[in-house]
């Protein structure tokens, strides 16, 4: 692996939020009440990501939690950091996700001035999203949002929206996606919510195989209809671009989880923000290289888990495209491997849009020959 991105937690998992079905709770990794990068360990991570030489271009993902608890200095501080330590004729890509709620002037007008690509979390109109999605005191943050969205805008970011598919959203992909679309929100990409309790039960809010499928199913169908060079759907992207290149964008789809590494508040390496575990800790930015960390035993263990899927997946005609689905939505099998929830729904969206993807993907191949000058 000699290309890799960043996805740097700089706050770890603290939030001003307290969504229902959120991922963190119960797993925070805090060495404080308020756990926050400091400029040394910011500065440390840069100088050694920029350092290692491992491509010309370089990608900083800023989650949590939400980052936005940083405040416009940190990310000025990461900015000028940034700048220092580019190789010459480098190319920085900065990402940011955030719920959008802390979102001030000034921090817009800086995502504005360097470019970032900004993801939003929002579920849907108001009665949706703030079902699940609630302040600390337990409040509707449908309104804050917005508010967010739009200083946003007037800055000029450009505004992705992310919205996790959870068991009530995931009956409304109509409503949902005629929202979005009528609000200007024409980047989109849809998480499906799965989340296990301690003795491995799929809890209430988690959306079902079968749901997901249909959900799918239904988004597909209208973008299809004619927003395809409107609307930019990430997951109908990224099997684009497999069928017109051979390359799998999406983690999801690949046959080795080692794409990136989550760097902690502290230092702390992990192969996946999904699995910032103890025993999935590679070590910490203080005291190891990324030359280090590929290399980790533990690193590999952890990218061979995508292929041990289930023995059903060898005979499934969209195993390419899926290759056992996300460990983290996989569960324990009769046989001991893993096998996702989403199975299900994943099938019968494969069967239902592949087909149209397809010649979709001709059809751009084709434009393509014709637009290449003839000598």
């Amino acid at each position: 692996m000699n290309d890799f991105s960043l996805l740097i937690k700089p706050s770890a998992a603290d939030c001003n939020l307290r969504c229902t079905y959120c991922f963190y709770l119960g797993r925070r990794v805090r060495t404080s009440p308020h756990p926050r990068m400091t400029d040394e360990i910011l500065e440390r991570v840069i100088a050694s990501y920029m350092g290692s030489r491992q491509a010309v271009s370089y990608t900083f993902s800023w989650q949590g939690g939400e980052p936005g608890l940083m405040g416009l200095p940190f990310f000025q501080k990461a900015i000028e950091l940034q700048r220092r330590h580019a190789p010459p004729g480098a190319i920085v890509c900065n990402a940011f996700q955030t719920n959008a709620t802390l979102i001030t002037d000034g921090l817009a007008a800086l995502l504005a001035e360097y470019e970032f690509l900004c993801g939003v979390s929002l579920d849907g109109p108001a009665q949706l999203h703030d079902h699940y999605r609630k302040t600390a005191l337990g409040q509707p943050t449908h309104g804050l949002v917005w508010k967010g969205i739009d200083r946003l805008r007037r800055r000029g970011v450009d505004v992705n929206v992310l919205a996790l598919v959870n068991d009530r959203t995931v009956k409304q992909p109509r409503q949902i996606y005629g929202y979005f679309k009528n609000h200007g929100l024409f980047h989109q990409q849809y998480v499906p919510c799965v989340e296990f309790d301690e003795h491995g039960r799929v809890l209430p809010y988690s959306v079902s195989g079968r749901a997901w499928g249909d959900f799918l199913c239904a988004i597909f169908d209208q973008w299809i209809a004619g927003d395809v060079h409107r609307v930019s759907i990430r997951l109908f992207d990224s099997i684009l671009e497999y069928l017109l290149t051979g390359k799998r964008n999406a983690c999801t789809m690949g046959t080795d989880c080692r794409q990136y590494f989550v760097v902690e508040h502290d230092g702390s390496i992990y192969p996946c923000d999904f699995f910032v575990r103890d025993e999935w800790r590679l070590g910490n930015i203080a005291g190891g290289s990324w030359k280090e960390f590929r290399a980790s035993p533990v690193y590999r263990q952890f990218g061979l888990r995508k292929a041990a899927w289930n023995d059903e997946c060898r005979s499934c005609p969209w195993l390419s495209l899926c290759h056992g689905d996300c460990p983290k939505f996989r569960r324990a099998g009769a046989d001991g491997k893993a096998g996702s929830v989403l199975c299900e729904g994943w099938k019968a969206f494969y069967a239902h849009a592949l087909p149209r993807l397809q010649r979709l993907a001709d059809e751009i191949k084709a434009e393509g020959q014709k637009a290449e000058p003839t000598e």
